[in-house]
């Protein structure tokens, strides 16, 4: 009979680990004090949505269908629901189903959890991987979208990124994008014989993708297309300046990247990545702009949206990168030693007398006696500051044995006063 098969985890996901772990918490820890000092508030919707909401927001010509990346479930009634590719519909969705509208204006919310999408696993980038994400709902301001800018720009710049800068560009609004296709569509379509077939699909039915193509050879060919901000509305036009004002008097380094385009159809208006140096070839590290006829398109009334969103693998890989290191975490700082019977007793009490004051403490595992040697190397293993080693006669006696694990004597300390000897020692 064969052995049975060592099971691994699926294609595209990851284990993260105590040592990763750490990037994560500084992450999140970051990001949410940061969010919320700039007045957003936390939010959670599901991990699951019907697949409709993704084909109305996100659109059947992004690359999430195209490419036929979402993970779909059909149910016994024939409906289908999804696991959530992004975020940003989901949040629009529960913003007009919970009827956030009569909230205080603007809403300003943000969220964090796990995404799917069947890709090509990258570097930093996996089937499963998580986001921090934050919306500003019900505001068409530009301040708006320097405050989600700036947000993700000093959300790097706390975790202490260097060589931050942001990539910029509009992509215009229902009004003035269907003109600047025609051109565009017009320009590529004398190349169609030199585009990639993932490229001839976009220009059928989304030519704006192409712009945002990675083929070889288009680097060139894209050099001479026709960049939408010369082709933008009054409206589209006044936004664009009023926003690049805004950064132009905080002294905020961007470039217009006239490829910058995203790769949802939701956006409208400003769309922005932010890129940082010394990561390695893939520069940017997060995007996201304007998204004013997403409301709509889902079914509600019409709810102008700004945001970005931000893997967090991303940013664990970025930090890694530049040499930043995280806090450690916190650890125990003592382990207790026993030999079984009641002295086991004794020591699984003083465990829970030591957490309960907020010293973390390891117990020794034993279900029957086990060498002090042993016991020792489990101590040294774990880094531990001291050792509180509880013995027949110590119990007997009213004492705990101290042994500093870094430099010093074994000391005796009264079993009633160890929990302040450990705190101040």
């Amino acid at each position: 009979m064969s052995a049975k098969k060592s099971l691994q985890r699926p294609k595209g996901m990851q284990d993260v680990l105590p040592e990763d772990r750490r990037y994560w918490d500084f992450v999140i820890h970051a990001a949410t004090d940061l969010a919320q000092r700039y007045g957003f508030e936390r939010v959670d919707v599901p991990i699951i949505e019907d697949t409709e909401l993704f084909a109305r927001g996100v659109g059947t010509a992004s690359d999430v269908f195209v490419q036929k990346e979402m993970y779909t479930i059909e149910e016994p009634d024939g409906s289908s629901i999804a696991l959530r590719p992004e975020f940003t519909a989901g949040v629009m969705r529960a913003h007009i189903q919970n009827g956030m509208s009569s909230w205080p204006q603007p809403v300003k919310i943000f969220t964090m959890g796990p995404i799917f999408r069947r890709e090509r696993p990258q570097a930093g980038r996996f089937r499963q991987h998580s986001q921090f994400d934050a919306e500003i709902l019900g505001e068409t301001d530009p301040a708006a979208d320097l405050e989600v800018m700036m947000l993700a720009m000093n959300l790097y710049r706390d975790l202490g990124y260097q060589g931050l800068t942001f990539q910029l560009n509009s992509t215009g609004c229902p009004h003035c994008r269907p003109g600047y296709l025609e051109l565009l569509t017009a320009y590529l379509s004398t190349y169609a014989g030199k585009l990639a077939p993932i490229d001839n699909e976009r220009l059928e039915k989304n030519p704006l993708r192409v712009l945002d193509s990675k083929e070889p050879g288009m680097d060139e060919l894209l050099a001479s297309a026709p960049h939408i901000v010369d082709h933008l509305c009054e409206d589209c036009a006044a936004h664009f300046a009023d926003l690049r004002l805004m950064l132009d008097n905080m002294e905020q380094s961007y470039t217009i990247n006239f490829r910058l385009v995203r790769g949802l159809d939701y956006y409208t208006k400003t769309v922005f990545e932010v890129w940082a140096q010394g990561i390695g070839a893939q520069a940017a590290v997060c995007g996201g702009g304007r998204y004013d006829g997403l409301a709509e398109a889902i079914g509600g009334p019409s709810i102008p949206g700004v945001g970005f969103g931000s893997g967090i693998e991303r940013i664990v890989m970025g930090l890694k990168q530049q040499g930043i290191e995280p806090p450690e975490s916190a650890k125990p700082i003592a382990l207790v030693a026993h030999f079984g019977g009641a002295t086991k007793i004794a020591a699984v009490q003083l465990c829970y007398r030591l957490r309960e004051a907020g010293i973390g403490t390891r117990l020794a595992f034993a279900r029957e006696r086990r060498s002090l040697k042993s016991q020792m190397r489990e101590a040294n293993r774990s880094e531990v500051k001291f050792a509180l080693i509880i013995g027949e006669s110590e119990l007997e006696e009213g004492f705990v044995a101290v042994r500093p694990l870094t430099g010093g004597d074994q000391a005796r300390v009264p079993l009633s006063e160890i929990v302040d000897w450990v705190k101040n020692g």
